[in-house]
């Protein structure tokens, strides 16, 4: 009997899990289609924004060296040589003190908008193909990165389609302000760990509620809420630590990337918590103890990296304490809001002067923006997300204005609310017109909510709400950055002849000497992988009325009389003293070597000059040096 073939209903089970396991290798097959269809929109949405970046940024390209951002070129000269510096990193010679510019004491390199953090990540592209390459690559990259991040935020955690996350995502990413400041500030555009930092924050949020799971709707309006849909279903202490955790270190990234942009998304996430928490008073008695307690931890930890850091910054050796930048100078004209940017394919460059330069067009959004940005805030309804946004806006917005209103280049006398936080710490340091970046994220999301919606309905809107958001990004689409040629660095240095007169380490004086206005020798440097210092230069330090903030250093006797020359091409008398003044000069450098190139100003003057102060020159490659 034990050999007799199985009967039908002794064989049904075992077909019936045959059956099971067929259907579910088929759902398998399914769910990993449908995965590897999302991820290829999800790629051909961020190779979309690198080719824009890209073609952004096209005129530094193909020979980054030979180019340069024609708006703010001395900025960029600055970040190449920071670029060099942070690199350094990378042959174990790296201090936050550098000894490489402002000879003999240095530059504080937490007191600059340094981007450590990127340049040590870039160190091998900078040692292997120059700080020139790697700044072109940086400019692009953030605008990619940031439009990227942001649209991952917007589809991934508000679930919005992804045509409206898209489009989102690319207004974050490549907004008028994100654009101006490409012209060389490196620290501002770096802005792709931001929507990081607001995921890990409404992370922390969900897991610290220990209510039931949310229906997705408002109780306020019954109507989807973006956000509700977020909450969580219980407390979750792991969820909790994690995300305190992954705060922390988004954080200390960003802190050695650009402490501006963080302080930025500091203030507009406060502003959001706190009206999001007004708006619903049960979520906020339910999570506040949970959440608190997230923040403490993730803060705690930031502290343990940041700790001594953020005090060499602010109290360590060449620190400063301060800001140095005019509030009222650096202040957004009311009417420059609903003015497009130059650096649009529709703006005027009349409109430049609303601002202070090419690289602070961060509030040019432009009335047909605005308007459908308020269409949509109005048409969301009293959704909570839309309620902190609205709030974030106006606080934001009003604090871009500065201490006193500008209408139109006019001073009104009317003060603005940046007034009552003019003088405290850290809030000194940021630019009031800078306050104007936070803008573009906030009304990014409330189209991102609108479009999303839309896209969900059917009828007219469905078309129309997607259509009139278009319509309004389209003259604030970005033409490509000015870029102009830029003088060739001497074969003295790209030769590596320099290390003829000069040690490694040692003190090298340009004539002239590099400045604020003037810091092109510190393209030598970066060209030599900062392998040698450079007196004055270039940077933030305490050399300001009673130590505070100031821009470069004092001059020496020596250095201005070489300035004036260089200026001006007259033949000075020279004396005795100055002959002694000049030795005196060259001992405080520390120097090993003063050299002058053929292709300088006045290089026949300056030459004269310094054969006068140091004795005969001498020829190596294209530079007349002098062993001091």
């Amino acid at each position: 009997m034990s050999s007799a073939a199985p009967t039908a209903p002794d064989a049904a089970p075992d077909q019936a899990l045959r059956r099971a396991d067929q259907i579910t290798g088929r759902a398998w097959v399914v769910r990993l289609s449908a995965a590897g269809r999302r991820h290829r929109t999800d790629l051909l949405v961020a190779l979309i924004f690198l080719v824009l970046a890209g073609w952004l940024t096209h005129g530094l390209w193909p020979d980054p060296a030979g180019r340069v951002m024609a708006l703010n070129p001395e900025d960029q000269a600055l970040y190449e040589w920071f670029l060099a510096v942070d690199a350094r990193a990378l042959l174990g010679d790296f201090s936050l003190l550098t000894d490489r510019l402002n000879a003999p004491d240095g530059v504080n390199l937490m007191a600059n908008t340094t981007v450590i953090a990127l340049g040590v990540v870039c160190a091998p592209v900078t040692l292997l193909l120059g700080a020139p390459v790697t700044f072109a690559l940086l400019a692009a990259a953030n605008l990619a990165g940031t439009a990227v991040a942001w649209y991952l935020l917007f589809h991934r955690m508000l679930r919005a389609r992804r045509l409206a996350a898209a489009l989102g995502g690319g207004l974050c990413g490549f907004g008028p302000g994100m654009i101006s400041q490409t012209n060389s500030h490196l620290h501002m555009t770096a802005q792709w760990l931001v929507p990081v930092i607001v995921w890990l924050v409404i992370r922390l949020l969900r897991a610290s509620d220990p209510g039931p799971a949310s229906t997705g709707t408002d109780s306020s309006t019954g109507a989807d809420s973006g956000t509700d849909r977020l909450r969580p279903a219980g407390l979750d202490r792991r969820r909790v630590f994690s995300s305190a955790a992954g705060l922390a270190a988004a954080v200390t990234a960003q802190v050695f990337i650009g402490e501006e942009v963080l302080f930025l998304a500091a203030v507009t996430l406060l502003v959001m918590a706190v009206s999001y928490a007004v708006a619903d008073r049960d979520l906020a008695r339910r999570a506040f103890p949970g959440f608190a307690g997230g923040l403490a931890v993730a803060a705690g930890l930031a502290l343990l990296v940041l700790g001594y850091p953020l005090w060499f910054q602010f109290a360590g050796p060449q620190g400063v304490s301060d800001g140095m930048f005019s509030p009222e100078y650096f202040s957004a004209d009311l009417s420059s809001w609903w003015t497009l940017s130059p650096l649009s394919v529709a703006g005027s460059d009349e409109s430049a002067r609303l601002t202070t330069g090419a690289a602070e067009y961060n509030t040019f959004l432009g009335w047909p923006l605005l308007l459908v940005a308020a269409a949509c805030a109005i048409w969301a309804g009293r959704r909570r997300l839309v309620l902190a946004c609205v709030a974030a806006a106006v606080v934001m917005g009003t604090l871009s204005l500065g201490p006193e209103v500008v209408l139109g280049g006019t001073r009104t006398a009317l003060p603005g609310p940046y007034a009552l936080l003019a003088g405290l710490p850290v809030v000194d340091g940021a630019l009031p017109m800078r306050f104007g970046l936070a803008l573009v994220p906030i009304i990014a999301t409330l189209l991102v909510l609108a479009v999303d919606r839309a896209l969900r309905s059917t009828g007219r809107t469905r078309r129309l709400v997607p259509l009139a958001v278009v319509a309004a990004l389209l003259p604030i689409f970005p033409a490509p950055l000015p870029t102009a040629e830029r003088p060739a660095i001497p074969e003295f240095i790209t030769g590596g002849h320099w290390r003829q007169c000069v040690q490694p380490g040692g003190v090298l004086v340009t004539v002239p000497l590099p400045t604020p206005k003037e810091p092109w020798p510190m393209r030598w440097a970066a060209a030599a992988d900062a392998d040698f210092g450079l007196p004055e230069g270039f940077f933030i330090g305490p050399y300001g009325r009673g130590g505070t903030a100031a821009m470069g250093t004092f001059k020496q006797p020596t250095s201005a009389l070489l300035a004036d020359v260089a200026r001006r091409g007259d033949q000075p008398a020279i004396g005795d003293e100055q002959r002694r003044q000049a030795a005196r000069d060259a001992d405080f450098w520390g120097a090993s070597c003063v050299a002058l190139a053929d292709d300088t100003p006045h290089v026949d003057s300056l030459r004269k000059t310094l054969e006068q102060l140091y004795g005969p020159a001498t020829r190596i490659s294209d530079v007349w040096i002098w062993r001091v």
